[in-house]
């Protein structure tokens, strides 16, 4: 699967790209990150990429003519058309669910706002779908872009060394996930469930599904009317409640 990044500060995407999962995806050949500097499409000599909002208000707006050069100038160089997001405050909320609809795609192009957002015609003219990561305003699109391309990117085959892992976190499902240990068995005076201890299987697997539940109904409440319960949930949910 291929990303590329469009933004007015591309440096901030190298380490990133480069270290851990993302960095063994991209050597398996899983996901093929490219990060792309917009100023390469500006066409006067100070690589101007803003300019004044018309009809006045503080700070101010990336043009258009640089921003649709370089996603068609990207857009060309592959072979499809690529779904084009925009990060930015006014777009739909990005959830594990559109993670897996985007994971399905084989090629996003992430535009990364900055200063006062862009010209609207952007969005007219090359941008498919807007994402944002909650009701709040970053300084740029930047810190989205890399949220939503590690989610995405870890539900691609061969980006994660377990396949399960994906499937086992949080918001796979509309429940949060179980809690986790590790050894020791016991630290500060707190110890490890048994459940977790016994090399019951089956006891683990029913531990873990009534902690999510558990969680879920204490941390997000929110989320149980998309629940779509089992006979053993409702028996679970009964030893919670």
């Amino acid at each position: 699967m291929r990303f590329d990044l469009l933004s007015t500060i591309p440096a901030v995407f190298e380490s990133w790209r480069n270290a851990s999962i993302l960095a063994r995806g991209q050597a398996a050949g899983a996901i093929d990150i490219r990060v792309h500097d917009l100023r390469d499409w500006a066409t006067d000599r100070h690589r101007t990429l803003d300019d004044y909002p018309f009809g006045g208000g503080a700070g101010m707006v990336l043009k258009a003519e640089p921003l649709c050069r370089a996603v068609a100038a990207v857009s060309a160089s592959g072979a499809g058309q690529p779904e084009v997001l925009l990060l930015c405050p006014q777009g739909q909320p990005f959830t594990q669910a559109v993670a897996h609809e985007l994971a399905a795609q084989p090629w996003l192009v992430l535009l990364c706002g900055r200063y006062e957002g862009v010209d609207e015609r952007v969005r007219e003219l090359v941008v498919t779908r807007e994402l944002s990561l909650g009701d709040f305003v970053l300084t740029g699109g930047e810190v989205a872009a890399m949220a939503v391309v590690e989610a995405v990117a870890r539900l691609v085959p061969g980006v994660l060394g377990d396949a399960a892992s994906a499937a086992d976190e949080s918001f796979s499902e509309p429940l949060l996930e179980y809690p986790q240990y590790t050894r020791p068995a016991e630290y500060a005076g707190a110890a490890v469930p048994g459940e977790l201890l016994s090399g019951h299987h089956e006891r683990v697997r029913l531990w873990r599904r009534m902690e999510q539940l558990r969680r879920t109904l204490d941390r997000r409440p929110d989320l149980v009317a998309r629940w779509q319960l089992t006979a053993e949930d409702r028996r679970l949910l009964a030893r919670v409640i």
